[in-house]
C-alpha cells in the first residue's frame, strides 16, 4: 500500500526532506505466489520506493544498523539517503525521517560538484563509513559516527593497481572485515569487472594484518556489484549480468572469510540467482543485519533516474 508524497522541502542548505512512498509486494516470484524460498533464502518482503525529489534514485550502496532500524544509501551522482525504517511482521512498511544531503569532499565542496561524483559502493563500520569512487578509483573515509551526512572526505591510499582500473568498471563493492576473523578491521574492496568477458575481477584489502591484491572468480557473465560480510566471517557477493534482449539478472554468492587473503582467487557457492521472472531491477546495494537472531540480507537497485526502471528493495532470511 502506498504513501502519501509531500511537497519536498529544504530544512538546511543541501540538506532536503522527503517522504518516501511504497508499494510493497508479498510474491518475490508473481508466477508462484505461494513459493518463499529460493535457493538458501527465504523472501521476507519487497517494496517498490519513490521519493517527492528529483534526486531520489540511482542508489548503488546500502548499509542498515545492527538493529536495522536506521538505513543509509548512497546514489551514484553524490548523494547520501538516511532514513527510520519501521517494520511489521518482520518486514520494512514504510520509512521516517527520510532526507537527502550532498556528500561534501575534503573542502566542504559536493562531491556532485566535483571529479568524484560517481559513488557507487558504501559500508559502515566502527562509527566509519567508506565510499568507492568509479572512474577515479579512490576510496574515500568519513567519520560518520561524529558528523553524519556532515562528514568530509578523506583520501584512502590505494595500490597502483587500482588506480588502472578500466574507467567504468571500478571498485563497486566495499566492507570491512568483522571482528574475531584473521584480518578484522580490514577494509576489502572488489571491482566490478578488471577484465575480459570471462577473467576474474580484482580485489583489494586495505589496512590490517596483511594488505595486498586478490582476484574473485567470475560465471555465466555476471559482474560484481556488492559486497557484505556474514557476522562468522563469510563474504557474500552480489552481482548483475545486463543483456539489451534478455534484461537483467542477478545472483549472491557466498565466499568462505577464511579464503580471503593476500594472492588468494576467490569463489563460492550461489544461495540465489534470479531475474526478470522475479521482482528484481538493476540490483546494486547489499548489507546485512541481525534480526533476533535471524541474519536478514537487504539489497536495493539503481533505476538509473529512468522511468523504464523502478527502485526496489528486497529483504530476505538467510536461512
Amino acid at each position: 500500500m502506498g504513501l502519501p508524497a509531500a511537497q519536498a522541502q529544504s530544512i538546511e542548505p543541501g540538506r532536503i526532506k522527503l517522504t518516501i512512498s511504497v508499494r510493497g509486494f508479498d510474491a518475490f516470484e508473481p508466477r508462484n505466489p505461494g513459493k518463499t524460498h529460493f535457493g538458501q533464502l527465504s523472501f521476507r518482503g519487497g517494496l517498490v520506493l519513490r521519493g517527492d525529489h528529483p534526486r531520489f534514485g540511482g542508489f548503488s550502496g546500502l548499509w542498515r544498523s545492527r538493529n536495522g532500524v536506521d538505513l543509509v544509501a548512497i546514489t551514484d551522482n553524490g548523494f547520501w539517503l538516511t532514513a527510520k525504517t519501521v517494520s511489521e511482521k518482520g518486514r520494512i512498511v514504510r520509512f521516517e525521517q527520510a532526507e537527502l544531503a550532498p556528500i561534501l569532499g575534503a573542502s566542504g565542496r559536493p562531491l556532485h560538484r566535483s571529479r568524484y561524483f560517481d559513488t557507487e559502493s558504501l559500508t559502515i563500520a566502527d562509527g566509519v563509513a567508506y565510499i568507492g569512487v568509479e572512474r577515479t578509483h579512490d576510496v574515500l573515509r568519513f567519520e560518520w559516527a561524529r558528523y553524519g551526512v556532515e562528514a568530509r572526505a578523506r583520501i584512502v591510499p590505494v595500490p597502483r593497481e587500482v588506480k588502472r582500473l578500466p574507467s567504468n568498471r571500478g571498485l563497486e563493492a566495499i566492507g570491512v572485515v568483522p571482528a574475531g576473523q584473521p584480518l578484522a578491521g580490514a577494509l576489502v574492496a572488489i571491482a566490478e569487472r578488471s577484465g575480459g568477458e570471462d577473467e576474474p575481477t580484482l580485489g583489494v584489502i586495505i589496512g590490517g594484518r596483511q594488505p595486498g591484491l586478490f582476484q574473485v572468480r567470475r560465471h555465466g557473465g555476471f559482474d560484481i556489484t556488492d559486497l557484505a560480510f556474514l557476522p562468522g566471517g563469510d563474504m557474500l557477493l552480489l552481482e548483475r549480468w545486463y543483456k539489451p534482449l534478455r534484461g537483467v539478472g542477478m545472483r549472491i554468492r557466498r565466499v568462505p572469510g577464511a579464503s580471503l587473503r593476500p594472492g588468494a582467487m576467490l569463489d563460492g557457492p550461489s544461495l540465489i540467482e534470479a531475474d526478470l521472472g522475479q521482482e528484481i531491477d538493476n540490483m546494486e546495494g547489499l548489507c546485512v543485519h541481525q534480526d533476533h537472531g535471524r541474519t536478514i540480507l537487504t539489497l536495493i537497485s539503481d533505476d538509473n533516474f529512468s522511468f523504464l526502471q523502478r527502485t526496489v528493495l528486497l529483504e530476505f532470511e538467510l536461512g
